[in-house]
Order: C-alpha cells, then structure tokens, then sequence
C-alpha cells in the first residue's frame, strides 16, 4: 500500500489525541450522555455498524466520557426523532451523518438553537452550518477511482472504451465531491477522445438494488461499456452482478470504494479493478477526539476547510488521506484490522488469499 498515504492521517489523530490529552480526564459525565452520535443506516454500506459504530464506542470509552450511538435506519422522521431526543436528555456535542441536507439542516439549526456543538460526520450537509466536518477528502477519493478504472483499461489495452459513471445518491455531497474527482481524471481523455462517455447516472439513496436495475438498462443502451466509475462497493457489486449475467465479469473494470469485505473478495476474483480504502478507525478516533475536546471546553483542532456553496462558507475541518487498493494491497487492509482473514478468506477465497500474501 502507499504508506505514505496514512500519515496525514494519522498526524491529524495525534494532533487531535494531544488536544483531548490537555482536558480534565476526571470529568463526571455522571452517566448522562454528553455526547450524541446518529449513523444514517445499515442498508447503503455494512461500514456504519460494522465499523464506524465500533471504533467510535471504543475512542469514546477510552476517553471516559459517555456517548449514545443510534442508527436511524435510512428514515429521516427517525433521525429527526433521535436527534430531538438526544438534544432534550441535554448532549453538548452532536455528531450526524445525514440522510439529506433537508433533514440535516434541520436538525442542526435545532441543535445549535440549544446551544449544541454539531460535527458533520463523514458527510457535509449542506447549507447546514455544522461547526465542524470529519471526513475523508472526497474529491480525492474520486480521483483514486477514476485513476483505478484508467489504469485497468491500459492494463487490457482497450482502445477508445466507453466508460459509464454510477453515481451517489443526488442528495448526498459526497456523490458530488466524488465525481468532481474522477472527472478531473477522465474528462480530459474524453475530450482529447482517447475515451468515450458512456452513461452516467445517479443511484438514487445509494440502494444497490435500483442500481443493478440502472446499470442493466445501461448496458442494454450501450452494451459496448468497456469500465464503469461506481461510486462505492454496494454500488460495483450491483454491476459486477450485471456483467456476470452478460459473462462479461473480469473483461470489465469496475471501481468502488470502502474496502468491505465483498468488494475486497471482488478485487481478488478479478470482477472488481480497485477499491478505496478509507481507514474508518482513524475517521472515527479523529472524530471522538474533536468531540471530547469540545465537550471540555476547549476549541478543536483541524487540519483544513471544505466549501459549504449553499452557505457560501468554509468549514472547519478534519480531512484524512484515502489509499487505492489493488489486489497486491489488500493484505495492508487486512494487516490495519479493518477486516478480518478469516472473514474475507472464507471458502473459495482461501486460495486467492493465499496467491495475494494474505
């Protein structure tokens, strides 16, 4: 893996870890929740319960002050419920990742109307005026995307493919920033007509079932689509499940995001070019530390802004570096403990493992 590609990363934690370190580590949270967390479903990535939920219960605990840790489910009259219930049993600290910027908006007007300190979580809600943001820097993230999908096309020698986008969901900025990203990659291919633009379509909620149905009609309208820029691994497994109909798995390349363990199994099997991994356990320890700061009273530390265009401001934030995985890589994801061998090298997999140092 690019090693180099965590440091920032890891700087931004210890930066963070010092800060939190500067606080009174004898506070009495009193068992009252002085922190609330809201994840935004288990349906669009396994990564919120699987990871995201686990690794922040564990900078939390570590830290000794008490969080509550809801999901919503996908459901927005949920998340405004959950919200108004943690703001009601008195948190200081809001961390949120929104189902959309309306809902989250929202939210984070009634939370700072309450005196509440908001941190977006891993996505910015737009016009929502979050204090803070914690996330991954995204537009890069779809560079490394639009990068991977490139380098498969060399590796097969195509000649002039035709490359389809399958896209985030429309109400999600990271949809946004992520395009952004690998358009800066293609866009100057497809100018220079080294590449064809195919179909490019957004997946409305991220569900992975109205994808495969998008990409099949896609197919169907171009059925000589030579590489496909999926904005994550729910997103490539719903084409991949496509092109394995049309026994054109393989011949392909699909690109996806957030190494889970289907879409790590995808790159070994050949069906999938690349993933991006996005060290969640980083993500969330920068996040609980920001947070348990500012429940101390002290101001966070970041290590950037982002551009919030509907509010015409920047906001403070804490951005960590992403790393493209190839198959020669996904022993480095394994050797992080984002997932386990014994999980991602289950029945047929055992020997794609053992062939790729796993």
């Amino acid at each position: 893996m690019r090693k180099g590609m965590f440091s920032a990363a890891v700087m931004s934690v210890a930066l963070l870890t010092t800060l939190t370190a500067c606080g009174d580590d004898s506070a009495d949270t009193g068992g009252k929740a002085q922190i609330g967390v809201i994840l935004p479903d288990s349906k669009t990535s396994a990564r919120w319960e699987t990871a995201d939920r686990k690794y922040l219960q564990q900078a939390f605990d570590a830290a000794g002050v008490e969080a509550d840790i809801q999901n919503a489910q996908g459901d927005k009259n949920a998340f405004q419920t959950i919200a108004d219930q943690m703001i009601t049993k008195g948190v200081s600290v809001l961390v949120m990742t929104n189902l959309d910027s309306g809902t989250g908006k929202a939210v984070i007007q009634k939370a700072k109307s309450q005196g509440v300190t908001v941190i977006d979580y891993d996505r910015l809600t737009l016009g929502g005026g979050a204090q803070y943001y914690v996330s991954f820097d995204n537009v890069q993230v779809g560079s490394l995307l639009g990068a991977g999908v490139a380098q498969c096309l060399t590796e097969r020698n195509a000649v002039r493919p035709v490359v389809a986008y399958l896209n985030g969901a429309p109400t999600d900025n990271n949809a946004t920033l992520l395009e952004t990203g690998y358009d800066s990659v293609l866009e100057p291919r497809f100018a220079a007509g080294e590449y064809l633009k195919g179909p490019d379509q957004a997946v409305p909620e991220w569900d992975n079932t109205k994808a495969g149905t998008i990409f099949e009609q896609m197919l169907t309208s171009r059925p000589d689509i030579a590489g496909v820029v999926a904005a994550n691994d729910g997103l490539a497994n719903a084409a991949i499940a496509v092109l394995k109909k049309q026994k054109l798995n393989g011949q392909v390349p699909v690109s996806g995001q957030d190494a889970t363990v289907q879409g790590l199994q995808n790159v070994l099997a050949g069906d999938q070019c690349m993933t991006v991994y996005k060290a969640i356990r980083k993500e969330a320890e920068a996040t609980a530390n920001l947070a348990v700061a500012l429940v101390r009273g002290q101001q966070g530390t970041t290590n950037g802004t982002v551009r919030d265009p509907e509010a015409n401001a920047d906001v403070p934030a804490v951005l960590l570096e992403p790393a493209a995985i190839y198959p020669s890589d996904v022993k480095d994801v394994v050797a992080d403990g984002y997932v386990s061998r014994e999980e991602l090298c289950a029945g047929e997999f055992a020997k794609l493992c053992a062939d790729n140092g796993i």
